[in-house]
């Protein structure tokens, strides 16, 4: 049985005018993309879920004016799905480029989101793209792709939420030039929030405290904590008439444990920061 095909998304070719999604640095991050790039060298980014990763790529994509291919990692996700398959159609066989084999013929960013979670075999058409060599080996196919020129290659984990048989080879890692990313200072995250959802100031800056008290819990068994990306969520529920402490409470908590007692700490935090 052929595996589910990888679910991706595509930018406009290059040369297209494209506005890039608005991302506000935590750091020297877009610099160094961007040097990365001009360098041809591979790039792993690392860091806690909704902290932006996805944003950032998709920014960097649009100001170096090149198309993106975004894959995301999952269990059955394998080499032969990035690089393609013989299809039968008509009683005729033809090959299919996967979007990383496309990537590569196009020049253009190929962004493997959660890669650990993606089967083991990938690495086998990874490694001669993240080296000197920036070739893309198509067995099947019979075919040896060189990269063209503004292909660029970028990963992306959370080495805090994998557990070690899900964790990066170092004979990967050591390929790639690695940034890792956190949750932005207060006064940035709120920025992120009003900018993306329309909310007010005080709306933000309140879920930005609930965010900091949630992730200053370390009783609770949580897998992932209180992301950028749920306080926008929950900031968009205030704009369609929620209370802030329903739209925090649907919106961010329930996201983070389906545990009854967990559910009950979780709330008496939200209830001593936004009030009952």
């Amino acid at each position: 049985m052929l595996s589910p095909r990888p679910a991706l998304h595509a930018l406009p070719a290059a040369g297209t005018a494209v506005s890039p999604p608005a991302y506000l640095p935590q750091g020297d991050e877009c610099q160094l993309f961007a040097q990365a790039h001009a360098a041809q060298l591979p790039l792993l980014l690392k860091g806690p879920t909704g902290c932006g990763k996805t944003r950032l790529v998709e920014h960097m994509a649009a100001r170096l004016g090149r198309p993106l291919i975004t894959v995301s990692g999952h269990d059955d996700l394998g080499a032969a799905d990035l690089t393609g398959r013989h299809l039968i159609a008509g009683g005729d066989t033809r090959w299919a480029d996967g979007p990383l084999a496309r990537a590569v013929r196009e020049g253009a960013i190929f962004y493997l989101d959660e890669v650990v979670e993606a089967r083991k075999d990938i690495t086998v058409v990874l490694h001669p793209l993240a080296d000197d060599r920036r070739q893309l080996p198509l067995e099947r196919h019979g075919e040896l792709l060189d990269a063209a020129p503004g292909f660029m290659l970028v990963l992306s984990y959370n080495p805090g939420y994998q557990h070690l048989l899900k964790g990066l080879k170092p004979s990967t890692r050591q390929r790639f030039v690695a940034l890792t990313l956190g949750y932005p200072t207060p006064e940035l995250e709120a920025r992120i929030v009003q900018s993306e959802s329309g909310c007010t100031a005080e709306v933000a800056a309140a879920l930005v405290r609930l965010a900091q008290a949630l992730r200053r819990l370390t009783e609770q068994d949580l897998e992932e904590t209180a992301s950028t990306r749920l306080l926008v969520m929950a900031a968009r529920l205030t704009g369609q008439g929620l209370t802030l402490q329903r739209a925090a409470q649907v919106a961010v908590m329930e996201a983070l444990s389906d545990d009854t007692q967990t559910l009950a700490a979780l709330q008496e935090v939200l209830d001593a920061v936004l009030g009952e």
